[in-house]
């Protein structure tokens, strides 16, 4: 695990306002936040009990995806968005099928990366490491993950549970944008792995929450089937397509889990030709 000094010294972390990964850690049951983070994360879920559903979901996801990613071949990994590390993550996955894999993380979150360091170590074989860098900053984040990534070869991009947190104002974020930017610098041959909330199956809940994260000054954008769909624009879905995010390859205990209720999230993975 690496990191320059600007990574590791330029940025402090913000106790005064909830983070995204701090609120996300506190519904999967981490340590890793603040009473900040606990506040918001609590307002949301009185409002909408499906959150530590979702939370949860979006991680098996992830690992289902991954896993089908490395066992398709896939080498090369770029989690954008990881927050607080959790096990099995990304490259416990990737690396549990191809030892060799390399897998980098980036997050905004200096949080993040304290606890990046201490704890994502990675197989002998392969390599794991994280950088600290915002994904609206498309640049700065490929040519840091290219100090250990090849993007001359298919590389799978993933950005689970990160979407809805950026917008399509012109004048600010460019979320579609962003995405093509991104899978431009891809390799073909390589995969994007998305998920994405929407208030399409539980519109009043998740109107709720979305009201509350901004009014923690946490941007969230809801999206619908069609909005979803449209990131993977110019590229091959793989199946079964855009879906639930429990239904997506689901195993058994993701099938028993869709028995709790409502999972207002939709997944997506996808193949650059």
């Amino acid at each position: 695990m690496t990191g320059t000094e600007p990574d590791r010294f330029a940025a402090r972390v913000d106790t005064t306002r909830p983070h995204p990964a701090r609120v996300y850690d506190w519904w999967l049951g981490g340590k890793d936040n603040y009473p900040v983070d606990e506040e918001l994360a609590r307002r949301i879920l009185a409002v909408d009990d499906t959150v530590l559903r979702g939370a949860r979901a979006n991680r098996r996801f992830m690992q289902r995806a991954v896993r089908a990613a490395a066992e398709a071949g896939m080498r090369q990994f770029l989690d954008v968005g990881t927050g607080i590390p959790t096990e099995p993550n990304v490259h416990q996955v990737a690396q549990g099928v191809a030892p060799e894999a390399r897998v980098v993380y980036a997050d905004n979150d200096p949080i993040v990366l304290r606890h990046a360091e201490a704890l994502l170590h990675g197989s002998a074989e392969g390599s794991t490491q994280y950088v600290h860098a915002d994904v609206r900053d498309r640049a700065a984040l490929l040519d840091r993950a290219a100090d250990s990534l090849d993007f001359g070869q298919p590389v799978a991009l993933s950005l689970v549970a990160l979407t809805h947190y950026l917008g399509t104002d012109p004048e600010g974020d460019d979320v579609y944008g962003l995405l093509k930017d991104c899978t431009a610098a891809l390799a073909p041959g390589s995969w994007l792995i998305l998920s994405q909330v929407t208030a399409d199956l539980n519109p009043e809940a998740v109107g709720k929450a979305a009201e509350n994260f901004r009014r923690s000054g946490t941007p969230f954008h809801p999206r619908t089937l069609s909005e979803f769909a449209r990131f993977f624009d110019g590229l091959e879905l793989l199946g079964p397509g855009v879906i639930p995010v429990s239904g997506w390859r689901p195993d058994p205990e993701d099938v028993a889990a869709q028995a709790e209720g409502i999972v207002p999230v939709y997944a997506g993975v996808a193949r650059k030709p």
